[in-house]
């Protein structure tokens, strides 16, 4: 079946597609309810986040974009150490589109939500002119424990920053499928709730947490130096690339430390706890290449900043990706 604007009309063709492929998936009673709002348990303390993904192409070696808009919502959450709860997703959807794509794109959804232990509650469809493009956005709701504020302006210095693994291997399946070069790599879309949670039932003290999407590595830890005004020193020679995407880089002239990734987080703690946060995370799911690169120092300058130790001596000032970078890679 092909999407055409009738199935965007809210009449009969609009209940087929709810009722045949995003019901049949998102399978559970609050949403075969089919109210335009989902009544839910609460909590005290809640986190919230949205989020909108457009990336091309929508199918791509270890992933999709169903896959990639659940990893990328939850990933928000547990970030601020929330425990992911539930999911609403607004489709716009381009006529042209195959309902068999969409279909598989919302099981790929739905066999996600399920690893990441959400249910998705609420949704909404609408067909768009254009060639057959799926686009999705996403809001997250999360519960979050009392006393629990991992933020950036947390910092101290002599923390240690970790790394949850191999940086670049989302954006360069993106770049590979869009220039049409094979190579092994795959996607690393991912939700890291194991992760997580497991620091936590642990009672690892974390300062400050956040995934290393668009931007890369270098964007991220300079937002977060410029908000808790501390430098943050990183060592060239720990920073983990597959061979693969290290060898993708050189090929095409690119830099690991500014390439967006799916499925990779930093974790900044107090030096005293750094062996046993990697040891958790190297056993839990997605960290099993997790290393220190680097440690908070005091500002040195006027301006806090991210610097790099280079293997011969020298030391790299970072700053937030220039310019467009690739876009649609979410």
């Amino acid at each position: 079946m092909i999407i055409t604007m009738a199935h965007g009309s809210g009449g009969a063709f609009t209940s087929e597609l709810i009722d045949e492929i995003f019901v049949k998936e998102f399978d559970n009673e609050t949403v075969k309810e089919l109210e335009d709002c989902a009544v839910i348990q609460g909590s005290t303390r809640i986190a919230m986040t949205t989020d909108s993904f457009v990336v091309k192409p929508i199918e791509y070696p270890g992933g999709d974009i169903g896959r990639l808009c659940i990893c990328g919502t939850v990933n928000d959450l547990l970030m601020r150490g929330a425990k992911p709860k539930y999911i609403t997703c607004g489709f716009i959807i381009e006529e042209g589109a195959d309902s068999e794509t969409l279909k598989k794109i919302v099981h790929s959804m739905a066999e996600t939500a399920k690893e990441a232990g959400v249910i998705i509650v609420a949704g909404d469809t609408k067909v768009i002119d254009g060639n057959g493009g799926i686009m999705i956005n996403t809001a997250g709701v999360g519960f979050v424990k009392e006393g629990l504020d991992i933020k950036s302006t947390n910092l101290q210095v002599g923390d240690q920053v970790l790394l949850s693994g191999n940086l670049g291997d989302h954006h360069a399946t993106i770049l590979a499928s869009r220039m049409n070069i094979t190579n092994s790599i795959k996607s690393d879309n991912a939700p890291l709730n194991d992760l997580v949670s497991n620091l936590l039932k642990e009672n690892v003290t974390i300062h400050t947490m956040r995934d290393v999407t668009r931007g890369g590595l270098a964007t991220v830890l300079t937002e977060i130096s410029r908000s808790s005004n501390l430098d943050i020193k990183l060592e060239e020679n720990k920073i983990p690339v597959s061979s693969a995407v290290h060898d993708f880089c050189g090929l095409l002239g690119l830099d690991p430390l500014y390439m967006g990734n799916e499925g990779k987080c930093i974790v900044v703690l107090p030096k005293e706890e750094t062996e046993k946060a990697l040891e958790i995370i190297r056993k839990s799911n997605y960290g099993e290449n997790a290393v220190v690169i680097g440690e908070v120092k005091e500002k040195a300058e006027d301006k806090a900043c991210v610097y790099i130790e280079t293997e011969i001596g020298g030391k790299r000032i970072l700053d937030v990706l220039q310019g467009e970078g690739l876009p649609r890679i979410c």
